[in-house]
């Protein structure tokens, strides 16, 4: 997960001092000013310091919980993006089966629920549910790259674990647009398959379960197919 340090680790830090710096300092001459506090005393000069870090601790407050969210802070202040909501699209897997087969497209949504500091990424199928462990953005301005990167426990559907069994992986996605409307990446697992993965934006809502309109899971589609081939 991104704990709180590894989100200031993401902050451009220079300009937010800045900023900071130049709003403790209205704070306080505002309180100086209301107060008619003299200057040239030592203790008098002192005196609101309790009073402008209270506000500087509510303001990054503030930040941390709603702010950074703004899209006019995104890029020059807060480096990576606000990727919150429900992502829709395909897998395309290598993973093949008895026969020797690979399945095709299999429709897939991925829920991210992200603040300053923390993230959490859920990818479902018709088969499968996914949930995150370890995630992490990899940015870098001058080299052009814009990555969102996450590790994985997956786990299918009880009935269908004969052929696909629990496991882990890690996913790599390119994170495409300004603002981002577009998630394209691969990803590896510990059976040794490997896959691509595309997703357009779809809602800002977080859904828990697959929308009706994501075709069925090509396997599950294939499975019903055999069943109703077969004589009555």
């Amino acid at each position: 997960m991104l704990d709180s340090g590894a989100g200031m680790k993401n902050l451009n830090l220079k300009p937010f001092l800045f900023i900071l710096l130049v709003f403790s300092g209205l704070v306080w001459f505002g309180i100086a000013t209301a107060s008619g506090l003299n200057m040239q005393s030592f203790f008098d000069f002192m005196r609101p310091i309790p009073k402008v870090v209270t506000a500087d601790l509510l303001l990054v407050g503030i930040f941390m919980k709603w702010l950074w969210r703004w899209k006019r802070l995104q890029s020059w202040l807060i480096p990576f993006p606000d990727l919150n909501g429900t992502w829709q699209g395909h897998i395309q897997t290598n993973w093949k089966d008895a026969e020797g087969k690979t399945s095709g497209p299999i429709p897939t949504m991925l829920t991210i629920k992200q603040s300053f500091g923390r993230m959490s990424c859920v990818m479902r199928t018709g088969e499968m549910e996914s949930h995150s462990y370890l995630e992490g953005f990899c940015i870098d301005k001058d080299a052009q790259i814009r990555r969102l990167c996450y590790s994985y426990t997956s786990k299918p559907k009880a009935a269908l674990r004969d052929r696909s069994t629990p496991h882990d992986g890690t996913i790599l996605f390119n994170i495409i647009g300004n603002p981002v409307r577009k998630l394209e990446g691969e990803y590896w697992t510990q059976r040794q398959t490997t896959g691509s993965v595309t997703l357009t934006f779809r809602t800002a809502e977080l859904l828990d379960e697959l929308p009706a309109d994501l075709l069925a899971h090509p396997m599950m589609a294939g499975e019903a197919e055999t069943e109703s081939d077969k004589p009555k």
